[in-house]
């Protein structure tokens, strides 16, 4: 069992950047897919960025790249995502999920979630 806990969203102007964290409780973080993905207000949930267990393999939607980064601190059991260039379009709850195997873009891949937290751009 994995338990996700999301911090670091806020209230930002566009351009800004912003650094959320989800810092897991288990022994087995090591060994567990990460992603995060997004929900704005009346719209599906979203893929954002998913990273292997070693942090060695990243993904991004194509929204994203280029100015978002996922990495990971096993270490630490928590995994980051850092944003740069933000926009009003990224406005929404920022979830983490953990998963075994391969990262995935489906969040019906994901076993774990994160309670979310918000993330609003202004312009």
């Amino acid at each position: 069992q994995v338990q996700l806990v999301e911090s670091g969203g806020g209230s930002v102007q566009a351009g800004d950047s912003l650094r959320l964290s989800c810092a897991a409780s288990g022994r087995t973080f090591s060994s567990y897919a990460m992603g995060w993905f997004r929900q704005a207000p009346g719209k599906e949930r979203e893929f954002v960025a998913a990273i292997n267990w070693s942090g060695g393999s990243t993904y991004y939607a194509d929204s994203v790249k280029g100015r978002f980064t996922i990495s990971r601190d096993n270490a630490k059991n928590t995994v980051y995502l850092q944003m740069s260039s933000l926009k009003p379009e990224d406005t929404a709850v920022y979830y983490c999920a953990g998963r075994r195997g391969y990262p995935n873009n489906s969040d019906s891949r994901y076993d774990y979630w994160g309670q979310g937290t918000q993330v609003t751009v202004s312009s």
